[in-house]
């Protein structure tokens, strides 16, 4: 039996697909029904026999941060895909990601080694890494060192690592992708998809930052490639190609038959508009829509080497102009 965590989000959500597309026997986790229809919505996109691959899934209600709802979820598991996330760039947000990101983390492991999961995969993030790298560009050989650059989220994915290395000491084999911005379809008002829906809209702004972007279909295929494969106690950067913020627009744009935006925002723009955020939230508790890190980012520019998988996969990513177009098409 497979188990899946985070299976109504973007990533878990294209993983069960492929997974019931293999008829393995998956089973996967959902903390509320109202993500159900989201997983639907993405089997659409692959086949008009969604609902029919749907029903192969054996689905749990659990929550893993809940170590009594989690523990029938394990009976009979042999393999783990923790696909479960926080993702905030907001501190006030730091302690749910520490618990969801770290703890809930901890639980998967402790409960993997208990029953003798054979191999577990983590979805981690480019930003574990860490932003203090002196390499131009960041692999799979960066030492983590604690930063003011660290924001919450990727302090919290890599204590999620820490954690997963753990298992790796105490006989579960595992293996890591640090996936860039992944690119998909099938979650409009959320993530990268909310980018989508914005430029469908008409938007007119854009930022020069560059960073690694990845196709869903690619993360999913490497995620499944490295789980079936001799390959253990190893992490992987999946990073297609590197694009400015405003390159990803324009192409989006293009796909739409919709104008480029035209308003170059400055970094000192973002830089007065994030204080001007947190000085409102103070004042009204408001949740901030952009805040100090997120602002930085829009403008910094990070690159990310992906040959290890490459090479030891001889992995191929799509081109990432050929994923916005297959995600606006779904769109």
């Amino acid at each position: 039996m497979i188990l899946v965590t985070g299976g109504t989000g973007l990533v878990g959500s294209h993983l069960l697909y492929h997974l019931t597309l293999r008829n393995d026997r998956v089973r996967a986790v959902y903390r509320t029904r109202d993500g159900l229809p989201n997983v639907r919505k993405v089997f659409s996109y692959y086949t008009k026999k969604g609902d029919e691959y749907f029903s192969k899934i054996d689905w749990h209600q659990a929550d893993i941060t809940d170590v009594p709802s989690m523990i029938p979820v394990f009976e009979g598991v042999s393999q783990v895909y923790h696909c479960a996330a926080l993702i905030s760039f907001d501190p006030s947000d730091y302690r749910k990601m520490r618990k969801v990101n770290i703890h809930g983390t901890a639980i998967m492991v402790n409960l993997s080694i208990d029953v003798g999961v054979k191999k577990f995969c983590y979805v981690s993030s480019i930003a574990a890494l860490g932003g203090n790298s002196k390499k131009l560009v960041s692999d799979e050989d960066n030492q983590w060192s604690n930063s003011e650059k660290n924001h919450g989220y990727a302090i919290t994915k890599h204590g999620g690592e820490i954690e997963v290395w753990r298992a790796s000491q105490e006989g579960v084999d595992v293996v890591i992708v640090n996936p860039g911005v992944i690119l998909g379809s099938g979650f409009w008002n959320s993530g990268t998809g909310k980018v989508f829906t914005k430029v469908h809209k008409g938007f007119s702004y854009y930022t020069k930052g560059v960073t690694g972007f990845v196709g869903v279909k690619d993360v999913v295929s490497a995620m499944i490639q490295l789980m079936n494969s001799p390959l253990k106690n190893e992490r992987f950067v999946l990073v297609a190609e590197h694009k400015s913020f405003s390159e990803i627009l324009n192409t989006i744009a293009d796909e739409f038959g919709k104008k480029h935006p035209s308003k170059a925002v400055a970094a000192w723009v973002t830089e007065a508009f994030w204080r001007w955020e947190w000085f409102l939230f103070k004042l009204t508790s408001r949740k901030p829509r952009i805040s100090k890190y997120s602002a930085r980012s829009l403008h910094s520019k990070a690159y990310y080497s992906s040959e290890k998988i490459k090479n030891t996969l001889d992995f191929q990513f799509q081109k990432i102009r050929d994923v916005i177009k297959q995600v606006c098409n779904d769109y």
